[in-house]
């Protein structure tokens, strides 16, 4: 029932996987106190090599960017040494990785950058506090300036093509879930007046800016993006939101890009202002790769790949439950049920 899962699938001319399985990105808080990637973390990526392709958990492009503990970064040549050690435990073992980009926003806070600025589109702050840190309350963040967005163009850029120097073949920028270029593509949390608020052309912007820079900087056959129409973490939804989501899936249509990826948690979810499922709307709009994600069985993705709703899966926590999913879907054995208490080790 799981055959074409096992298939293997052609990117572009220049990337090839093993099968239509994704890793998909995992935030675990292992890296070490500078945020560089542990021997550990090296192991445990390499024992999951057989996806087709690993995504690796978020990887901040720059100090004010975290908004976790111990989330790994990508702009210092510690942090590229050390990545380097997991791309080379995963090709030593026949994968294939891409670094997924992540500048968190609004969602960041001061006490992992000693002190500053809270970045996002516009000075609206999210309610809460940190997961894992729960004493530190959001702040309310600073609009970017003009200035300020020029250089985190530059910073996104300038990771992706660290990422190729750790051995990355590729990368996915974290366009989703509510982190930085997704707090841009949503009425909810951009209020701006100015070239990057207020319609889906401005709206997008930002978003195309860095796609277009990674993509100048690194090829476009290794720049992938995720994304998440609907609304659903951290914003409230709009129906406005629709209008952007149409205007950028028409622009990124027009790029070559590796694959663009649903950010979405459970993708029975369905969106008013979308017709229904996230990933239903995209795949009416962007005719080119995509990867599905949401809780989805392999037996459930086999389904919807031959039904054509996607053409890859990303699996998430089955994969930090069986290290080798991609036999176990081969072989038809039973997988190891995730639970929370794996979260607090690397196996």
């Amino acid at each position: 029932m799981t055959t074409n899962l096992l298939q293997p699938y052609d990117l572009n001319n220049t990337i090839s996987l093993n099968n239509r399985i994704l890793m998909a990105p995992l935030t675990r808080c292992m890296a070490d106190n500078e945020l560089v990637p542990t021997q550990a973390m090296a192991e445990y990526y390499g024992r999951r090599a057989e996806a087709g392709l690993i995504i690796s958990e978020a990887v901040i492009i720059r100090p004010d960017g975290q908004g976790y503990p111990n989330t790994p970064g990508l702009f210092t040549a510690a942090q590229v040494d050390g990545w380097r050690k997991v791309t080379d435990a995963v090709h030593h073992n026949g994968g294939k990785i891409f670094a997924q980009l992540w500048h968190t926003g609004r969602v960041a806070h001061p006490h992992f950058f000693g002190g500053g600025d809270v970045m996002a589109p516009s000075a609206v702050a999210v309610e809460g506090s940190v997961p894992r840190m729960r004493e530190l309350t959001y702040q309310v963040p600073k609009a970017v300036t003009h200035d300020d967005i020029t250089q985190l163009v530059k910073d996104y850029a300038q990771a992706a093509s660290n990422a190729i120097d750790a051995g990355f073949d590729g990368v996915e920028i974290h366009g989703a879930n509510g982190y930085l270029i997704d707090q841009f593509l949503h009425h909810d949390s951009n209020r701006r007046s100015d070239e990057y608020g207020g319609n889906a052309e401005n709206m997008s912007r930002f978003a195309l800016a860095v796609v277009d820079a990674v993509a100048e900087r690194i090829g476009n056959e290794r720049t992938a993006l995720r994304v998440s129409p609907g609304a659903y973490v951290n914003m409230a939804g709009d129906s406005r939101d629709r209008d952007v989501f149409d205007y950028l899936l028409a622009e990124l249509e027009r790029r070559d890009l590796a694959f663009l990826h649903i950010g979405i948690f459970d993708d029975s979810m369905e969106f008013d202002y979308l017709g229904g499922r996230a990933s239903s709307y995209v795949r009416t709009n962007y005719s080119k790769t995509l990867v599905g994600v949401g809780s989805y069985t392999a037996e459930a993705a086999s389904t919807a790949i031959a039904d054509d709703k996607f053409d890859l899966i990303a699996i998430g926590r089955p994969f930090i439950a069986n290290p080798d999913y991609v036999a176990r879907v081969r072989e038809g054995t039973e997988l190891v049920n995730y639970s929370d208490e794996m979260l607090t080790s690397l196996v």
